[in-house]
């Protein structure tokens, strides 16, 4: 999986396509050069919950039945980075590898899932 980074502040080389655990270095390098400390695991649960509670927001007005109130942000994308970010962070606190236990998932969901979805009758048509 790769990320893109697309910030001018960032050098050259940063600026590229990022793997997940390139990203994970980077927020570490983040976090101990800007943040002086990642936050607690609990604090950053709770964080990530209400990130996706504003990606939640969004999507409601864009793709549901809501309409957006006068200077709401309408797209998704930075809050789907603010989801992304806290879980690098919960991710280095945790020492878990992302890229790893990414893999593992796919595995898992592929031997647990490979004729599911395509037996399923209410997928097709």
């Amino acid at each position: 999986m790769k990320v893109v980074i697309d910030n001018p502040h960032l050098s050259p080389m940063e600026n590229n396509d990022i793997t997940l655990r390139q990203a994970q270095q980077m927020v570490d390098e983040w976090i101990r050069t800007y943040g002086v400390r990642y936050f607690s695991e609990l604090t950053n649960m709770a964080i990530l919950s209400e990130e996706v509670g504003e990606l939640a927001r969004i999507m409601a007005r864009k793709y549901g039945d809501q309409s957006f109130k006068p200077g709401e942000p309408t797209e998704p994308d930075d809050e789907m980075a603010d989801i992304l970010w806290v879980l690098l962070c919960l991710a280095n606190q945790t020492g878990t590898d992302l890229t790893e236990a990414l893999q593992r998932n796919i595995r898992k969901k592929t031997l647990r899932d490979s004729h599911r979805h395509l037996d399923n009758p209410k997928l097709h048509g």
